[in-house]
């Protein structure tokens, strides 16, 4: 045997030696690389084939190629087993369990006060009337003035408002919605103006700075107390149900006159008494009245031709009530565990 075919025989074990302790694929390339590459072993005895005889050359470049092709064989054989070994690892480490309960997706739903929201406008929609929304930075002229709230009057006093400036303030009420409307002067009026309030309140389990009012507004010719009394009184019976009555109380509102504050029998006992009407049998839930004329005057409407109606109701106070939850805090959590109820 040659010195070359025996130097052909050694790269060709040790070759195939390194194949078969290669782990991966990563160390299969390196073992191709060291020995077929550009600067391999095999290809370096082909660089010194100047050193050979021109006679024997043909047979020392077939000890080459056939050594190359049984390495290669080799190679191949083996990189096809790394591959099938790594692709069975992959899918038993991605191995679906179809006997595991199903990944479900959490869809979120409605917030009690929306839900409530939503429910009144299609009260109040459904009797012809439209949905108004205004703005929630205000100025003390809508907010106080032509509401016949002026500077001196004690209700100023008892609403703490957060001013911005002396003439701008974050609105305590949303009845600013109905003068900038009345001032319109598009004659008549059917709506209800739902949105955020604020005052200067402690936060505890019935106030809030921040909570949300609905004030409503008819403005017609002929309109009388009746027709305010049969309005809340339909809405009282689809809100909390047919059997529910109402009950007016006179009271005192600076925009209104007469002015009442309006009950509804507890859905809960039908009247009876019990713990959650306070054993009164009547649950508070609005207050209401005639427009002032001096209101109705201040906004460009003739008293003498024209009349109306006016009411306010909180949405906190009728969501708390109709979802039976005894602390508005829990409404502004955003606790799932709570929400997740409704």
């Amino acid at each position: 045997m040659s010195e070359f075919e025996k130097r052909v025989r050694e790269i060709e074990e040790n070759a195939s030696e390194a194949i078969k302790k290669a782990a991966d694929l990563d160390r299969l390339n390196e073992i191709r690389i060291s020995f077929l590459g550009k600067k391999g072993i095999l290809t370096s005895v082909l660089k010194s084939m100047k050193d050979v005889p021109p006679e024997d050359r043909p047979m020392v470049g077939k000890w080459v190629n056939d050594a190359r092709a049984v390495i290669e064989g080799r190679m191949e054989e083996t990189r096809r087993y790394l591959e099938a070994e790594k692709q069975n690892a992959r899918l038993k480490a991605e191995e679906i369990d179809v006997t595991l309960p199903a990944k479900t997706k959490a869809y979120g739903h409605r917030h009690p006060n929306t839900s409530v929201l939503e429910e009144v406008e299609r009260i109040f929609v459904g009797m012809g009337y439209e949905v108004i929304e205004g703005p929630e930075i205000e100025y003390d002229e809508y907010n106080f003035t032509k509401l016949n709230i002026p500077a001196n009057h004690p209700a100023k006093d008892e609403q703490d408002t957060f001013y911005i400036t002396d003439d701008i303030l974050l609105r305590t009420q949303t009845s600013p919605v109905q003068a900038r409307i009345m001032e319109q002067g598009r004659l008549p009026i059917r709506m209800i103006a739902p949105g955020r309030v604020f005052r200067s309140d402690e936060v505890d389990a019935t106030h809030s700075p921040s909570f949300h009012q609905i004030e409503g507004l008819v403005i017609d010719k002929g309109i009388t107390f009746a027709d305010l009394k049969g309005t809340l009184d339909v809405f009282a019976k689809k809100l909390f149900g047919p059997d529910t009555k109402t009950k007016f109380r006179p009271h005192h509102f600076p925009f209104t006159e007469p002015s009442a504050e309006v009950d509804v029998s507890c859905f809960k006992c039908g009247g009876k008494g019990c713990r959650f009407c306070k054993g009164e049998g009547w649950i508070e839930i609005l207050g209401c009245g005639m427009v002032h004329p001096h209101v109705l005057e201040m906004c460009g409407i003739d008293p003498e031709v024209y009349g109306g109606f006016a009411f306010g109701v909180g949405l906190e106070r009728i969501t708390l009530l109709k979802y039976e939850i005894d602390d508005m805090r829990l409404l502004y959590e955003n606790d799932v565990r709570f929400l997740r109820q409704f």
